[in-house]
């Protein structure tokens, strides 16, 4: 029993989905919410931090 290209094809496209079903069921688990939830707010946190930066820039600015 030989396997050809088109049968290793086959097996690779199975193991991939696999993968990629295990990457998503694995991102979007219960115990990934709060991670998820913290990544989520970096960008607004980044702004806060900003503005923080620039009231401490202009408070010794005006000392």
């Amino acid at each position: 029993m030989s396997m050809d290209i088109n049968e290793l094809r086959g097996i690779h496209t199975l193991l991939v989905m696999i993968a990629f079903f295990g990457i998503c069921w694995w991102a979007y688990s219960a115990h990934r919410s709060k991670p998820n939830d913290e990544a989520a707010h970096l960008p607004f946190d980044d702004d806060e931090i900003d503005q923080r930066t620039r009231e401490q820039d202009m408070t010794e600015k005006k000392q």
